[in-house]
């Protein structure tokens, strides 16, 4: 269990410096970055696999349902639904609506445990006040519930892939597929002004979103998932906030203010009342009932 806390909590940490990183490719097309994005990371997950001597598994149909669904919903709708929202209000509706993903993995297992569910509950306080409270409009808080599905779906589909698929091809196939179904979305928003050349800091902002926030965050947060049971996982979603915070203190482009750090505080005050629920027998008990949710899907 303990192997799993650090796996998503660096996870979570590492999609929060996202926010660090973010304004160096502001001014590339949006969707054709993050076509480019998911294809640079695919074409290293594929080596890696190759690398592992880890051969190409051929899936039923549930399982290529599920992989499909996971890719539409949890990389492609999530991204378009984020940068829409973000378009109609600014970021602050969406961060506080997907502050709410921990609740909602709590209760994704079945009846939660009362310390996990308040443990949850806490995290989501805390993510809400240091992503700002966000106010916007009502198109925005609709591309903002979109985006909610697609987080929670990212975790809950790739459930019953991860036991005969593991961490890295769960992350090689679903990015590979994503790479042409945002290249579609692309071409409809941004026409074939989509691509062009990238400068050395876009290079660079890229490359950190394909190995950091793509590569190494999604094999961390699937490698975790299991042991932990989404329950559990869940709570660490909460340190996206804290991880933009701690970012930008790192790089000198924001200071924290007050509200920043008592919603951080309240992040990991939840996830240790959340870790505490169930005690010793937590970890084979977060297998168990993950393995019955990954029956059900």
């Amino acid at each position: 269990m303990r192997n799993g806390t650090l796996g998503a909590a660096s996870a979570m940490f590492l999609v929060g410096t996202l926010a660090g990183v973010s304004g160096l490719v502001d001014a590339y097309p949006i969707y054709g970055g993050q076509a480019v994005r998911y294809l640079v990371a695919a074409v290293i997950l594929v080596l890696i696999t190759r690398v592992l001597g880890l051969r190409f598994v051929r899936l039923t149909l549930r399982e290529s349902l599920c992989l499909g669904g996971l890719t539409l919903l949890g990389l492609v709708l999530f991204n378009v639904c984020v940068i829409e929202s973000t378009r109609a209000s600014g970021p602050a509706l969406v961060g506080t609506i997907l502050g709410t993903v921990p609740l909602w993995l709590a209760l994704a297992g079945g009846r939660p445990v009362p310390r996990l569910l308040f443990g949850a509950g806490v995290v989501v306080a805390g993510a809400t006040l240091a992503t700002g409270l966000g106010s916007g409009n009502l198109t925005s808080l609709l591309w903002a519930l979109g985006a909610l599905v697609g987080e929670v779906s990212f975790s809950l589909l790739a459930i019953p892939l991860l036991p005969k698929l593991g961490a890295i091809r769960v992350s090689a196939y679903s990015t590979a597929l994503a790479v042409p179904m945002l290249m579609v979305v692309g071409l409809a928003d941004e026409g074939t002004s989509m691509f062009r050349q990238p400068t050395w800091a876009e290079i660079l902002g890229f490359g950190y979103l394909s190995l950091v926030i793509t590569v190494v965050a999604f094999f961390l947060w699937y490698d975790a998932l299991p042991k932990l049971g989404p329950g559990l996982a869940g709570l660490f979603a909460g340190l996206i906030p804290v991880g933009a915070i701690v970012t930008g203190v790192v790089l000198g482009v924001a200071m924290p203010s007050a509200y920043d750090l008592l919603g951080a505080g309240l992040v990991i005050a939840g996830i240790l009342v959340g870790l505490t629920a169930g005690g010793p027998s937590a970890g084979k008990g977060a297998e168990a009932r993950t393995e019955r949710l990954a029956q059900t899907l």
